[in-house]
């Protein structure tokens, strides 16, 4: 059963508030390799400290025009820490362009698991190696499609 982000975040938004680990199956192909969407289960936990680079992190960013969207995408950068009002720059690691940016009022929560549909949990990477790999993604996304992901699911 799929529930629309409208409704699932907030009330995931709340748990977490709560100091409460919530878990829920993400959709979409934007975290490809390390999170597969409509399979995959993250775990996510309240933001106790503030985000590193290489944090996967649920955030409610700006969309084009005076809309939002809920993302669960990878820290690339912060920008303007020393100013007091950091900015997060977001990407998605299956994304070959494209950043989201947003505050820390934005940021819901924090992946702190990832398990495949058997129940084994994946390795929680910072994602440094596939952030230097960008210039390559497409090809390897492409070998992963064809071969990796076959295999097993």
């Amino acid at each position: 059963m799929r529930i629309e982000n409208d409704i699932l975040i907030p009330e995931l938004a709340r748990l977490l508030a709560e100091g409460k680990e919530v878990r829920f199956t993400p959709s979409g192909v934007s975290m490809r390799p390390f999170i597969e969407g409509d399979k995959d289960s993250v775990i996510l936990s309240p933001l106790e400290r503030l985000p590193k680079k290489g944090d996967i992190l649920l955030a409610n960013v700006p969309a084009p025009g005076e809309q939002r969207r809920y993302v669960l995408h990878r820290l690339i950068r912060i920008e303007g820490a020393e100013t007091g009002e950091p900015l997060y720059i977001l990407m998605g690691d299956g994304n070959l362009a494209g950043t989201e940016t947003c505050t820390r009022a934005d940021i819901i929560g924090r992946v702190t698991r990832i398990e495949s549909p058997s129940g084994k949990r994946k390795p929680l990477t910072r994602g440094t190696l596939w952030r230097l790999l960008l210039p390559y993604r497409k090809y390897l996304l492409k070998i992963y499609r064809h071969t990796i992901l076959k295999w097993h699911y």
